[in-house]
């Protein structure tokens, strides 16, 4: 039981330690009627005001192409974590995946990104 719980503390310890200063941890995809994806991001970021907040989310091909991009015009340090919509994304054919990441300024793209497989 021991091993169980360290390896456990272990884990959450590590998980942690990955943790960025803005962590893409869900999202949502939907087709709309045009062809184009909505995408409903949830971030949790840690900011701490006009001068240290997560400032944008992108969506990526699989490639690394960018395909959507988000500008977040005001620190959430009141709603953590919170979820933001980007409409009009256009995926190429043939890609079922993509990748979301969020940038913190003035950090960058330090933290968790999340792989999301398109519904079809």
């Amino acid at each position: 039981m021991s091993r169980v719980l360290t390896a456990a503390a272990l884990f959450l310890a590590t998980a942690v330690a990955l943790a960025g200063e803005a962590d893409v941890i869900g999202a949502k995809a939907a087709r709309a009627s045009d062809g184009t994806w909505r995408f409903d991001v949830t971030i949790r970021s840690n900011d701490k005001g006009w001068d240290y907040f997560a400032d944008a989310f992108e969506v990526l091909a699989p490639d690394g192409k960018v395909l959507g991009r988000r500008v977040l015009l005001h620190p959430h340090e009141d709603e953590q974590p919170f979820t933001r919509e980007l409409d009009g994304v256009r995926i190429p054919p043939g890609v079922d995946r993509v990748v979301i990441r969020a940038r913190h300024k003035p950090q960058g793209y330090d933290g968790k990104t999340l792989e999301l497989r398109l519904p079809r």
